[in-house]
């Protein structure tokens, strides 16, 4: 048989070690994937002088599928985020994060179960009119919003609303005080939501949604949104669960999909085999989704609920003294 192509970037800090145990994971499963290994981050800048080197984009390009550990962009020195560069040099237009109650987590609430998605490309994100004054004084920035990026965006909510059986979509926007982009992405969105009338929609201001996420979290399912509003709603939702530890994302084009964990690099605990791997073996659930492997994802899903649940073989994060390796072990266990 012949096995499926995956590009695997290990990342920076922590990355090396939970990306093993995702992958180890995958393997008793029975996923039978070949893993190419690629370098980016800190990593790929000590041995190849940049940060995205052209031999991992053409990697990438050739199987399609990537999962990814977490990448390190150096502060300063004129960098740019190697996330936002993948995103716009794919045209991984999609940002999907879920979050889903786990039941053995430190979490203030249960039943949590929200995706965000996230439009990857546009918005503050783009990079476009970043400047100085000359003096220091005063520094601008612009948010480009397009009517296609919004109507796709805000397409693949409603339908992967349909596919999964959502019952409502909430377009998240400021268009009360940025009339002009978030006006035209609510626009858009009001024009889409009108194909699909067995979805409920509704519309809500960002700082409106924030305050009812934390206060009433059951109120949402699906949230469609601009760059930068997904991605401080997409961080606080994981709030809702107990954290990034237990958080995933997809990042989704036409052609290539990138799947990752959203935590840091944690370079303090690099090292030291105690790191959660959660999110990147959901994201490597999400990556099974994506690939139709739906009986193999809801294995894996049903293996880290269980041994979460029972609470004896956990990380720090989760309550428990496991190490990654011993937490990995018992999910394996589990399957």
């Amino acid at each position: 048989m012949n096995k499926r192509s995956i590009t695997v970037i290990p990342g920076d800090g922590i990355g090396p070690s939970i990306i093993d145990a995702a992958l180890n994971i995958l393997d008793h499963a029975g996923c039978h994937f070949h893993y190419d290994y690629a370098d980016a981050g800190l990593i790929a800048l000590e041995k190849h002088g940049e940060l995205l080197p052209q031999s991992t984009l053409d990697l990438i390009a050739k199987n399609k599928i990537t999962l990814k550990g977490p990448l390190t962009t150096p502060i300063g020195g004129g960098f740019t985020s190697i996330n936002v560069s993948l995103r716009k040099h794919f045209s991984l237009y999609a940002n999907l994060r879920p979050v889903v109650s786990f039941e053995g987590t430190k979490s203030r609430f249960e039943n949590i179960d929200i995706i965000t998605i996230r439009e990857n490309t546009e918005g503050m994100y783009s990079g476009a009119g970043q400047k100085r004054s000359e003096d220091n004084a005063s520094a601008e920035a612009m948010s480009i919003i397009t009517r296609e990026g919004a109507e796709r965006i805000t397409v693949f909510a409603y339908e992967l609303a349909r596919k999964e059986g959502r019952k409502k979509v909430t377009i998240v926007h400021k268009a009360n005080i940025l009339k002009s982009t978030s006006g035209l992405f609510l626009e858009v969105a009001r024009e889409v939501a009108l194909r699909y009338p067995d979805i409920e929609t509704n519309e809500m201001i960002v700082d409106a949604v924030c305050m009812n996420l934390v206060m009433y979290p059951e109120r949402f399912d699906i949230i469609v949104t601009t760059n930068l509003f997904g991605d401080i709603i997409s961080d606080l939702c994981a709030g809702l669960i107990g954290g990034l530890g237990m958080a995933p994302g997809a990042n989704i084009g036409k052609d290539v999909a990138i799947f990752e964990a959203v935590h840091g690099s944690a370079p303090d605990i690099a090292g030291q085999n105690i790191a959660n791997p959660c999110s990147v073996i959901l994201a490597s659930i999400q990556m099974l989704e994506h690939l139709g492997m739906q009986d193999k994802a809801r294995q894996i899903r049903e293996a880290v609920r269980k041994t979460i649940a029972e609470g004896k073989t956990v990380t720090r994060d989760l309550g428990g003294n496991a190490s990654t390796t011993e937490f990995t072990q018992a999910i394996i266990a589990n399957l």
